[in-house]
């Protein structure tokens, strides 16, 4: 196990407050569980929901109401705190704002995570995107150089590698991008990781654009 691994709480909510993402979670005196935009922490003035199923909606626009199609993109909406009194709750809300990462953390931590390599999930796709995995190394570093940045593009910590023999995703990402003890946000603030174990149905999409683009 690795020492970020080992020192890392067995779960998002076993340690608050606590910071994954752009979101920040707390305790309130009450004892509900409180979650809001890391940047509006010391923000009194925000919106209260008190629903898990608030987050989805939360989730789905950001600040200017366009559509988040990657719910771990670095454009998380502000102005609002949901107050949940359960657990439960809390844990719902937060695989609505960060699906399948909190499995993926556990998974993780008990070093049981299956990590795919770039190449082998391209060539496994089939039907209309069987293209990509066509696409050529030096495309794929700028691809996933570009869209997988941590600013601008995506705040999980890439976990794979390109293939098999564990060339590293993009030589165009800096090192602390597969480092899950760092912060992506560049907030500089101690954080759980949103780890990426094998690349995104967007970025298989975009690898298949690619292909498509240069034939």
């Amino acid at each position: 196990m690795s020492e970020t691994a080992q020192h890392a709480p067995a779960d998002w909510l076993d340690v608050l407050p606590c910071c994954v993402g752009e979101i920040l979670i707390r305790r309130t005196e009450a004892g509900e569980f409180s979650l809001c935009h890391r940047e509006d922490a010391e923000m009194e003035s925000l919106r209260i929901e008190r629903e898990a199923e608030a987050a989805a909606e939360l989730a789905r626009y950001d600040d200017s109401g366009r559509y988040r199609p990657l719910k771990t993109a670095p454009n998380l909406q502000h102005g609002w705190t949901l107050l949940l009194g359960r657990a439960e709750d809390a844990r719902l809300a937060l695989a609505y704002f960060y699906p399948g990462r909190a499995a993926a953390y556990q998974a993780w931590k008990k070093e049981t995570l299956r990590i795919t390599a770039l190449r082998q999930t391209l060539a496994r796709q089939t039907g209309m995107y069987r293209v990509a995995a066509g696409i050529s190394d030096e495309e794929a570093d700028a691809l996933v150089g570009n869209f997988c940045k941590s600013d601008g593009g995506c705040l999980r910590t890439i976990l794979w590698r390109r293939d098999a023999a564990g060339a590293v995703p993009s030589t165009l990402l800096p090192r602390v991008k597969f480092d899950p003890g760092f912060d992506q946000t560049g907030r500089g603030e101690a954080a759980l990781p949103l780890l990426c174990q094998e690349a995104c149905n967007l970025l298989v999409a975009e690898a298949r654009k690619v292909v498509k683009t240069s034939e």
